[in-house]
């Protein structure tokens, strides 16, 4: 209560500090107008800005200006584009999609599809299933084909007529042509159970029923 008592007798008899106006953070188009009248009515009679000098101020304040104003436009640009991509791919739920990986699932009673994807035309195209301990389960030839997608399925069964159990299987591909043989890439089938949108910022993403989460931009092919 003292501290109190004193701080308001010293601002009865006018000791006390007043708080210092608070200070703009940004420089505005009207402050700037200011500034630049008082240059011209203080500017020295004998070194007058010259006209150039003048419009090149001007010219730099409107570009600082239009800058500010194309980032606000492109900030709100980039959202309005986020929300168009989500509001695309939020009709893929339930749809069935080609998605860019070498690992695909067997669901119970069904079979892993997918695709060898062929940068150049193959005089031979083999597809080896792999286990989870890397060994070879079953094996495909494809035969000749040209540039593209070539498509396979396997029915979970191995190479001694075995139904394997459901799960995630390593798929290898690779292409002949000539003397030269090489690995390929392959995309498998997969249906979308939902969409993550994320924070802002991050990239979309969504979740397959058998693999999981992936970025949407792995998506190559819907239905």
């Amino acid at each position: 209560m003292d501290e109190v008592n004193d701080v308001r007798l010293y601002q009865d008899l006018g000791l006390a500090r007043k708080p210092e106006p608070s200070r703009k953070k940004e420089l505005g188009q009207e402050d700037f107008l200011k500034l630049m009248v008082t240059e011209l009515r203080n500017q020295d009679p004998f070194k007058p800005i010259k006209s150039g000098d003048f419009l090149g101020q001007i010219a730099q304040f409107g570009a600082v200006s239009g800058i500010s104003s194309l980032e606000k436009k492109f900030t709100g640009l980039a959202e309005s584009l986020v929300s168009n991509q989500a509001l695309q791919a939020a009709t893929l739920v339930n749809s069935s999609v080609m998605v860019a990986t070498d690992v695909g699932p067997l669901p119970a009673g069904g079979s892993l599809r997918g695709a060898v994807d062929l940068p150049f035309a193959a005089d031979r195209v083999r597809v080896g299933i792999y286990d989870s301990a890397g060994g070879l389960v079953r094996q495909f030839e494809l035969g000749a084909n040209p540039p593209g997608a070539v498509r396979f399925a396997w029915d979970g069964v191995d190479k001694d007529g075995r139904r394997l159990s459901p799960g995630l299987y390593e798929i290898r591909a690779e292409a002949t042509s000539g003397p030269v043989t090489q690995a390929v890439e392959t995309s498998v089938a997969d249906t979308v159970e939902s969409v993550n949108l994320g924070r802002a910022g991050d990239p979309l993403s969504v979740r397959l029923k058998g693999l999981g989460a992936v970025d949407f931009k792995d998506i190559k092919q819907i239905g």
